[in-house]
């Protein structure tokens, strides 16, 4: 399993399912890589078709195989909803160092919800062996 710096590109989202019912959601996603979790801002009154246009950082060590992507509705004065979300496997972004903006379907409970568009590359760590 490799090691190094995971950049991930949070783009945007489409079709996501509006949990406020009389105004535009306020959409905004929690990206967890094993035990790092990174938020993005809140898309404020974006509704279902949010653009962030954000970027994130992970080390990546021994063992970590998938991010996971949470999206959000900020609500001031009750529980934040939630919209759905997405697991995507990082074998592919460790084989090929990259991988452009891709459209990840959002699940909520085994459903489709929307999209959300994600980049993904990775920089390995460069092993260097040293003389004592």
């Amino acid at each position: 399993m490799p090691q190094g710096t995971l950049q991930v590109v949070l783009v945007s989202a489409k079709g996501l399912e509006n949990t406020d019912f009389l105004c535009d959601m306020d959409p905004y996603v929690i990206l967890t890589c094993r035990t790092q979790e990174q938020k993005s801002s809140v898309a404020s009154g974006k509704g279902s078709e949010p653009e962030w246009n954000e970027n994130f950082e992970f080390n990546i060590s021994e063992g970590v195989s998938e991010l996971k992507v949470k999206i959000l509705d900020s609500d001031t004065g009750s529980q934040d909803d939630f919209v759905g979300e997405v697991t995507i496997a990082l074998e592919p972004v460790f084989e090929g160092g990259h991988i452009p903006p891709t459209a990840y379907n959002v699940i909520k409970d085994e459903n489709y919800c929307g999209e959300i568009r994600i980049g993904l590359s990775f920089t390995p760590e460069e092993h260097q062996s040293r003389d004592y």
